[in-house]
């Protein structure tokens, strides 16, 4: 009796090991899902590659400032100029992959890798998806005294007249650009693309007369038309945005043509999934509100929320079809 009372409190002892251990493996379970919860803990930095007032950063302010609310933290536009927005993503990419430094990308750093292979950085790999969020309608405009007024008389003018027309854009490489020397190639026309530094010009020359047509953005070109100084003659994509609902798309006299800068969100490659899954419930979240979609119609955007996912395979896409335009164009870098 005597030896088992005497061991009634080393078994004790070792009852309350035994439990402590197993409280301290369950709180070591635990830590990482409390952690995963935690995110975002600190504000979240969104990068833009073009200074502020553009489109771009127009529209990331936008966002930013929603998703702040729905994230429950602050996310802050940085502007990181240069390149055509090569700087930034290469500031992007070198980050930590822990969600807290992101990129509005967009359509124009697919096509500079294209011209620019010696970069040091791939789009497709380089970063992970989070989240399609919106395009940019493309219009093309014309000198009131061309001789087209609709996508199927433009498509016939081209064809008939080959090598007479010329056409501005903002800059070599553009989407403005290649989607053009995609209608060219449609068309088997030859008309001569005149590059400009920006686009601020493109509207006043064609209203001029220095140039027939200009490929800019469809609210800077409806502006216009509306005053009746140019023709608003087609938008290069299919969806409608407001206050163009006149304006026929080129999809009209050439179908399945829909051309128009697209712009997303990234994250460094190797950021968690569950954290992107976050990130792109959260833009969507956005997205679906009435509010941020006459936001973005102010702005002359349209909400185009994809997954993660989609936007992986739309941005692979999107690159074979300016990769096949850039080659049997011939086109090649401003400088190269």
């Amino acid at each position: 009796m005597k030896a088992r009372q005497a061991n009634r409190p080393e078994r004790r002892h070792a009852l309350r090991a035994m439990a402590a251990l197993g409280l301290a493996g369950a709180f070591a379970l635990a830590v990482p899902v409390a952690q995963a919860q935690k995110y975002p803990d600190k504000p979240i930095r969104l990068v833009v590659g073009y200074s502020a007032g553009g489109g771009v950063d127009a529209v990331a302010r936008l966002l930013g400032v929603r998703l702040s609310a729905v994230l429950g933290q602050q996310v802050l536009v940085e502007n990181r100029t240069g390149a055509t927005g090569l700087i930034a993503a290469e500031f992007v990419a070198k980050a930590p992959p822990d969600g807290y430094t992101l990129m509005m990308g967009d359509s124009a750093l697919l096509i500079a890798k294209l011209l620019q292979p010696k970069i040091g950085i791939d789009p497709l790999t380089s970063f992970k998806p989070v989240a399609g969020a919106f395009i940019s309608p493309l219009m093309i405009v014309a000198n009131n005294d061309f001789p087209a007024k609709t996508p199927a008389e433009l498509v016939k003018e081209l064809k008939a007249n080959a090598s007479r027309y010329s056409y501005a854009t903002s800059g070599v490489g553009t989407v403005q650009h290649l989607g053009f020397e995609m209608l060219k190639q449609s068309t088997g026309s030859s008309v001569v693309h005149v590059p400009y530094r920006g686009a601020a010009q493109i509207v006043p020359d064609v209203i001029g007369g220095q140039i027939p047509l200009g490929v800019v953005s469809a609210t800077a070109g409806m502006a216009q038309a509306k005053a009746g100084k140019l023709r608003a003659v087609a938008l290069m994509n299919t969806a409608k945005l407001e206050g163009a609902e006149s304006v026929p798309p080129l999809a009209d006299a050439l179908p399945g043509f829909d051309v128009a800068p697209r712009i997303f969100v990234l994250a460094p490659a190797g950021t968690p999934n569950e954290v992107v899954e976050q990130l792109s419930a959260a833009v969507k979240s956005v997205l679906d509100s009435p509010e941020a979609g006459a936001a973005a119609a102010a702005q002359g955007t349209l909400r185009a929320y994809s997954t993660p996912s989609q936007l992986g395979k739309d941005m692979a896409a999107e690159t074979s079809r300016w990769k096949k335009i850039i080659s049997d164009q011939r086109i090649v870098a401003e400088g190269n």
